[in-house]
C-alpha cells in the first residue's frame, strides 16, 4: 500500500514508512525492542536523573563517593542518549508521525532535568582541592573520568554557581525551541512543487538538481528555492532567536564571543576558523577556473546556479549492494578487520536507513552516541552522490566503532571537528581508489563520473560550508555588537558571500541564490558547525597524501586517531596523526586535490575537441 499525499502544485506517490522494506531501514529495535518499552524507559528515568540530586555535597568526601556518582551520572546519561537516539531516529525517518514528534518533544524536557539535577556537580567539583581529587585519580574506578575532571579544570573559568548552572541547564529545552521549529516546517510544511513532473521533495531535490534535463534542474531549484522565500521572515526570525539565545549564553558563561565560547571547550583556537577563511579566500580563482570549465563542457552560453551540479556525463545508476563494494575494496589500504566490519554493519547488521518514504526528512547522519549500533541515516537515490553519502556516513560510523571499543563511556565523545576528519577520509580513500580503477581501464566516462562526484563534494564541503562558516561569523558579529539579522540581509550577506566564490564564472540570482542559509537548518542552528566540514576535508586530503606517500605508516597513524576518540583534544589528536590545523597547509593540500581534478577535465574536454 503507498500513500498519496496532495499539494496545489501537485505531490507524487512515495510509499508509506510502513511499506518500505525491512533490509533498507535500521535496526531501531536494538535501542528498544518495542514502542512499549521505549515509553517504559521514559517514564523510568526521570525517577533516576532525580535520584542523581542525592550526591550533592557528597563529592568531597572521597574517591568513593566521587566515583559512585561519575559511574551513576554516566550510567544515566547513556539511558538518556539511547531514549533521545530512538525518538530522533523515529520522528527522521517519518516526519508526519505525530507519535515520534511527541516522543522527540517529551524526551527533550528529559533532557532539561537532566541538565538541571547535575548543575550541581561541576561548581562543587571546582571547589574541592585540586590536588587532593588529582591524587585520588590514580584509583582504578576513577581512571576513566581524569579527562572530564582535567577538562573542567581547564574550564574552570567558565563555570558558574550551582544556582546559575541550574538555571543554565533548566533553559537547554526551551532554547530548543526553534530548533524544532525549522525542520518541522521544511520537513512537514514547505511543499517545493514540481519538476519535470515529479514532486519535489527533500529526499529527491539532489537528485533533480543535478538532472540532465537543464529546464528540470531550473524548476527544481527555483521551486525549492522559493518555498524558502515565501516563508524568509519566518526563518530569519527564528535564526537570529538562536543567535541570540547562543550570544546570551557565551555571556552568561564569561566567554568574550559566541565563537569562542563554542570552540573553546574542545581546545580550539579560534585563528582555525579565520585561517581556514582567509585561505579559502585565497584559492577561490580555483573554484572560478571551475566554473568556466564545467560551462565549456556542458555547451553553455552561462552557467547559472542550477548546471553547477548537472552531470557532465550520463548519469551512472548505482545500487546499493555496488556502493557497498566500493567503498569495502576502497577501504581495505586499512585492513581486513576494518573493512569485515564496515561490510557487516552496510549489509547484515542494518546500521543504514536508506529508504525513501513519505515523511523522511532530509540530509544523512550516523549516531552512535548510544554505543548500541552506529546507525546511519540516509535516503538512497541511486546515484553517485548517494554512494558518495554512504562513504561519508559509514565514516562516522566506524570511527564511533573504534573509539568506543577503545573507551568506556566515562572518556569524552570525539568532537564534531574530530568526526568530519573520518567520514571525509571515507570519501577521499575510496574515491581515489575509484579514480585509479576507471584509469587502468581507460572508462573515461567512468572517470568523469568519478571526479564529478568529488566536485559535487567539495562543492558542499568546501564551498557552501565555508560560506556558511564566512555567513555564521558575520551573522553572531553583527548580533554581538548590537544588530539586528532581518530576512532581506541574510539574504544580501549569503548572496554577496556565494559571489566570491563563484566569480564572474556563475550567473546568480541574488535572491534565490541568498535564501540557502535557509535550507540548511542542522548545520546553522548547531552554532560554528559548518566550519568542521571544511577543516574535515581539508584534514582527510592531507591524510590521504600520507597514504600515497606511505601507506603502512599512515594506516597506523590513521587508526590510532580512529581509536583515540575524544581522549585527545582534536587540534593534538590531529597533531599526532601528522597535521598541524593551525596552519592553512590542510587547507592548501585540499585546493591541491581540487586543482588536479580541474586540470584533469580540461585535459579531458581538450581531448573531446
Amino acid at each position: 500500500m503507498t500513500t498519496t499525499q496532495n499539494s496545489p502544485a501537485g505531490r507524487a506517490a512515495l510509499p508509506s514508512r510502513a511499506d518500505v522494506p525491512r533490509e533498507q531501514t535500521w535496526d531501531i529495535e536494538a535501542l528498544f525492542a518495542t514502542p512499549e518499552s521505549w515509553e517504559a524507559e521514559a517514564n523510568a528515568l526521570p525517577a533516576a536523573i532525580e535520584a542523581l540530586a542525592a550526591h550533592s555535597g557528597r563529592l568531597g568526601l572521597g574517591p568513593e563517593a566521587l566515583a559512585a556518582y561519575l559511574t551513576e551520572e554516566g550510567e544515566v546519561e547513556l539511558r538518556l542518549i539511547r531514549l533521545m537516539s530512538y525518538a530522533g531516529m523515529g520522528a527522521s525517518v517519518d516526519g508526519r508521525d505525530a507519535v515520534a514528534a511527541a516522543r522527540r518533544d517529551r524526551v527533550g524536557a528529559v533532557a532539561a532535568q537532566f541538565g538541571s539535577v547535575t548543575a550541581f556537580a561541576d561548581p562543587e567539583l571546582l571547589a574541592l582541592d585540586e590536588q587532593a581529587v588529582r591524587g585520588w585519580l590514580t584509583r582504578p574506578e576513577l581512571t576513566d573520568h581524569r579527562i572530564r575532571l582535567e577538562r573542567l579544570w581547564r574550564d574552570r573559568a567558565h563555570v558558574r554557581s550551582a544556582e546559575v548552572e541550574e538555571l543554565l541547564g533548566a533553559v537547554q529545552a526551551p532554547f530548543a525551541s526553534e530548533r524544532g521549529i525549522h525542520p518541522a516546517l521544511a520537513n512537514m510544511d514547505l511543499r517545493f512543487g514540481t519538476a519535470g513532473g515529479e514532486a519535489v521533495t527533500q529526499g529527491n531535490v539532489d537528485r533533480l538538481t543535478s538532472a540532465q534535463g537543464r529546464e528540470v534542474r531550473r524548476e527544481a531549484w527555483e521551486n525549492y528555492a522559493d518555498a524558502h522565500l515565501a516563508v524568509r521572515h519566518a526563518q530569519a526570525a527564528m535564526y537570529a532567536t538562536n543567535v541570540r539565545q547562543n550570544v546570551f549564553l557565551a555571556r552568561a558563561r564569561r566567554y568574550p564571543d559566541a565563537i569562542t565560547a563554542t570552540l573553546a571547550p574542545d581546545c580550539i583556537p579560534t585563528e582555525v576558523v579565520t585561517t581556514l577563511l582567509e585561505t579559502y579566500r585565497a584559492h577561490t580563482p580555483t573554484w572560478h577556473r571551475y566554473w568556466r570549465v564545467r560551462r565549456e563542457w556542458l555547451g553553455l552560453p552561462e552557467l547559472r546556479e542550477y548546471d553547477v551540479k548537472a552531470a557532465l556525463v550520463p548519469p551512472r545508476a548505482v545500487s546499493y549492494e555496488q556502493a557497498v563494494e566500493w567503498i569495502a575494496d576502497g577501504m581495505a589500504p586499512l585492513g581486513e578487520a576494518y573493512v569485515r566490519e564496515l561490510r557487516a554493519g552496510l549489509t547484515t547488521e542494518r546500521w543504514v536507513d536508506y529508504a525513501e518514504n513519505d515523511g523522511k526528512r532530509q540530509g544523512a547522519y550516523s549516531n552512535g552516541g548510544g554505543r548500541v549500533k552506529p546507525y546511519i541515516f540516509m535516503t538512497w537515490n541511486g546515484t553517485m552522490s548517494s554512494y558518495s553519502t554512504l562513504a561519508h556516513e559509514i565514516g562516522h560510523s566506524m570511527h564511533s566503532l573504534l573509539s568506543q571499543r577503545e573507551h568506556s563511556y566515562a572518556v569524552p565523545r570525539y568532537t564534531l571537528f574530530h568526526a568530519e576528519v573520518a567520514s571525509n577520509f571515507d570519501q577521499a580513500m575510496v574515491r581515489s581508489h575509484l579514480l585509479k580503477q576507471a584509469r587502468e581501464s581507460g572508462d573515461t566516462d567512468f572517470e568523469v563520473a568519478i571526479i564529478e562526484e568529488a566536485l559535487a563534494n567539495f562543492h558542499r564541503y568546501f564551498f557552501i560550508m565555508p560560506t556558511l562558516a564566512a555567513f555564521e561569523l558575520e551573522a553572531y558579529r553583527r548580533v554581538e555588537a548590537g544588530g539586528t539579522l532581518s530576512a532581506p540581509d541574510l539574504i544580501e550577506l549569503t548572496a554577496d558571500l556565494l559571489h566570491e566564490g563563484y566569480g564572474d564564472g556563475v550567473q546568480m540570482d541574488r535572491e534565490r541564490s541568498g535564501i540557502l542559509w535557509a535550507q540548511f537548518s542542522t548545520h546553522l542552528y548547531a552554532n560554528f558547525y559548518a566550519y568542521q566540514y571544511a577543516t574535515g576535508i581539508s584534514a582527510a586530503h592531507q591524510i590521504l597524501e600520507q597514504f600515497q606517500a606511505d601507506p603502512e605508516a599512515a594506516r597506523e597513524r590513521y587508526l590510532a586517531f580512529l581509536k583515540s576518540g575524544g581522549s585527545l583534544d582534536p587540534i593534538d589528536a590531529l597533531r599526532e596523526a601528522g597535521l598541524d590545523m593551525l596552519s592553512p597547509e590542510p587547507v592548501q593540500a585540499t585546493f591541491r586535490t581540487l586543482a588536479g581534478y580541474v586540470d584533469r577535465l580540461e585535459e579531458l574536454l581538450a581531448a573531446r575537441g
